[in-house]
């Protein structure tokens, strides 16, 4: 019965993994997506009209 518990946490985070990345894959793109972008743009308008890029120190 020791191979049962040391193959649960792998078998459980494994199958927590593969949650979390079609979670992910699903949220790409959609109705929201036009709203990101548009959010990521009106940021980057920003940043150009301060007169840098988020890098510069």
């Amino acid at each position: 019965m020791d191979y049962v518990s040391a193959l649960v946490p792998p078998v459980v985070m494994a199958v927590f993994f593969i949650g979390v990345v079609r979670v992910i894959v699903k949220t790409q793109g959609g109705a929201a997506k036009a709203k990101e972008d548009a959010a990521v743009d009106a940021a980057l308008a920003r940043a150009d009209a301060a007169g840098g890029t988020p890098g510069d120190a």
